[in-house]
């Protein structure tokens, strides 16, 4: 539900503490609202989020978004289309305050050259997303729609932001109406 990923924070962070060219790596702030990615433009920049909590989501020829996940503390974005030299996959946007390292993506493409442990950490995050999308898929197979609900809840209370109810509509593939129904039907009992 909330990916985060403590390995290539604490990496980052060192790298970011011992670099030498203090341009490298350089911490930014992102207010609620802010978009850190836009979906189909081309990316100059790789993101770790330091701090916050953001939604990474699509939106389809019909105008809907699909939220895929929320994102914490060390997870990486735009590492994908650094690799790929392409547009963005997805929308990334700050639902809480986020604080990021942010790297060009030349910088980081270099540290993939250069550095074993990135290399592995990286590997681990792409392996990470597979099992988790796989794992999710199943999970909305298998689970009711209340638990989902319910699930989503518990990480609004348990990280203190407030998802909106289209936000929790999209993460859970349904529409609002549906959604509203769910929220009343939980309450009741």
């Amino acid at each position: 539900m909330l990916r985060t990923n403590t390995d290539l924070l604490a990496f980052i962070g060192r790298l970011y503490t011992q670099q030498t060219r203090k341009e490298d790596v350089i911490l930014r702030s992102f207010s609620k609202g802010d978009r850190l990615l836009d979906q189909d433009v081309q990316i100059s920049k790789v993101m770790v989020i330091s701090d916050g909590v953001a939604k990474c989501f699509i939106t389809e020829e019909n105008d809907k978004d699909y939220l895929f996940e929320f994102l914490g503390k060390g997870e990486i974005i735009g590492e994908i289309e650094a690799l790929k030299n392409r547009g963005c996959l997805c929308t990334v946007e700050a639902i809480s305050a986020v604080n990021a390292y942010v790297m060009s993506a030349s910088f980081f493409l270099s540290l993939l050259d250069k550095n074993l442990e990135m290399n592995k950490i990286l590997l681990q995050v792409l392996a990470d997303r597979i099992l988790n999308t796989s794992s999710r898929a199943s999970f909305q197979q298998l689970y009711s729609l209340e638990h989902g609900l319910s699930k989503l809840l518990q990480l609004q209370q348990k990280e203190q932001i407030v998802l909106s109810r289209d936000d929790m509509a999209a993460y859970l593939g349904i529409t609002v109406r549906s959604l509203n129904r769910a929220l009343k039907q939980l309450k009741q009992s």
